[in-house]
């Protein structure tokens, strides 16, 4: 979430509803590839990753599973993410910082609320609780950007931007467990070109995490615990 630069909600909100709820471009180019192609191989390989995409049809997945072992699950509204099967059609290569302007509990209970428009994959609390509220292969309208949206996981910090003190060392360390675990799983690159602040986003009227958040203090920390594989692994 974060602090926002002077602009409308509403403006903000449309832009962390993801744009719209099209569907993906590669499942759009699906019939024009068939039939371009005309050939049988093409059009399974295509709709073996699409099937799911057609009205009434969702890919099985199991209730409660997290992508991160040891976070709890907690889901977010169905209004705030977008049903995907990334990294198959949508690569992800970037992780986003947040902080949530707020308390955990608060950030919970927003990105429950439908009419909020946005949620983020993952919640760091300050004592280093992790919670999981939407699966990495979904599409989380976090980033105020359909692009970095599809393309990247977003991690929330429980706390202000103007409170360095909300940044704890709990939660330095377990968010860089978490994000080395992310990288390590899509072969992300642990730099801060891949590791961005919700600020950096291109359109965004976000400020988090602020100047506040130590970037070569996590950084030095993602990349001990990607060094250390002391990452939690998937389940």
């Amino acid at each position: 979430m974060g602090t926002r630069r002077a602009s409308g909600d509403g403006a903000s909100r449309s832009r962390g509803k993801d744009g719209d709820r099209r569907v993906g471009r590669r499942a759009l180019l699906i019939g024009t590839a068939v039939a371009a192609v005309g050939t049988a191989v093409v059009a399974r390989d295509e709709l073996t990753r699409a099937w799911w995409r057609v009205p009434g049809v969702t890919k099985p997945r199991k209730e409660g599973e997290v992508d991160y072992a040891g976070a709890r699950w907690v889901a977010a509204s169905d209004a705030n993410w977008r049903l995907a099967d990334r990294p198959d059609d949508f690569g992800i290569d970037m992780v986003v910082i947040h902080v949530t302007q707020g308390s955990f509990a608060s950030a919970v209970r927003v990105f429950q609320d439908p009419k909020h428009g946005a949620a983020s994959h993952y919640i760091v609390r300050k004592d280093g609780h992790v919670t999981q509220m939407i699966r990495e292969l979904d599409v989380a309208y976090h980033a105020g950007n359909r692009d970095y949206n599809e393309r990247s996981v977003g991690i929330e910090h429980e706390g202000f931007v103007d409170r360095p003190q909300d940044f704890t060392d709990e939660m330095y360390e377990a968010s860089a467990r978490l994000t080395a675990r992310i990288c390590a799983r899509y072969d992300i690159p642990l730099d801060r070109e891949h590791i961005i602040g919700h600020v950096e986003v291109p359109g965004t009227d976000h400020t988090d995490p602020g100047e506040h958040w130590d970037w070569d203090r996590y950084m030095k920390l993602v990349r001990a615990a990607a060094a250390k594989g002391s990452g939690a692994a998937t389940t």
